[in-house]
């Protein structure tokens, strides 16, 4: 992988951060835990599932084989960018991922939040030169090398924090 593109995965994990830290600021615990109606997540559920989400892809990007992956492909890199960050398509989260009460406290999630991201992008870093040669196969969007992967993980956050200004929108509570 060149340097430049290090550096560009590098700061679309880190400009995901930022949006998805940015959608909760300002929020008070109870305005977190609230559920804008039944079947929805709350902000403090949207932030467990990302976090969780991301541990999971980590995992399996630092135990990826380095064989069998799918070549680089800046374009399918663009698309699993827009159709994962869009909200256009509902999706279901699978059961593994979904909300379990792990974080008590908004401060506590947005901690484990910043903690998953920040390994991530330490992966990055340290990984660059071989991310393009880990192979990972995702339910959804099938195999996936890890510089794939990453933009998944990437998007993920930012799908997410859409959700989160849905949800403050839905429960009147003004972004700051």
């Amino acid at each position: 992988m060149a340097p430049e593109e290090k550096s560009e995965i590098v700061r679309d994990l880190e400009k995901g951060r930022e949006e998805f830290l940015d959608a909760a600021v300002g929020l008070s615990e109870s305005q977190a835990a609230l559920c804008p109606e039944a079947g929805r997540w709350s902000v403090l559920e949207c932030i467990e599932h990302v976090t969780t989400v991301e541990e999971r892809f980590l995992g399996r990007l630092e135990s990826a084989p380095q064989s069998g992956a799918p070549p680089a492909d800046k374009q399918k890199e663009t698309e699993l960018a827009v159709r994962v960050s869009s909200r256009a398509q509902s999706a279901q989260a699978p059961e593994p991922v979904r909300p379990v009460g792990r974080f008590v406290s908004l401060a506590e999630a947005l901690e484990g939040f910043k903690s998953a991201r920040q390994r991530t992008v330490q992966f990055a870093r340290e990984y660059h030169e071989n991310l393009y040669s880990l192979s990972a196969e995702h339910p959804r969007f099938g195999p996936l090398n890890g510089v794939e992967l990453l933009v998944l993980i990437a998007n993920h956050a930012r799908r997410h924090a859409e959700q989160i200004r849905e949800v403050r929108a839905t429960l009147g509570c003004s972004a700051v």
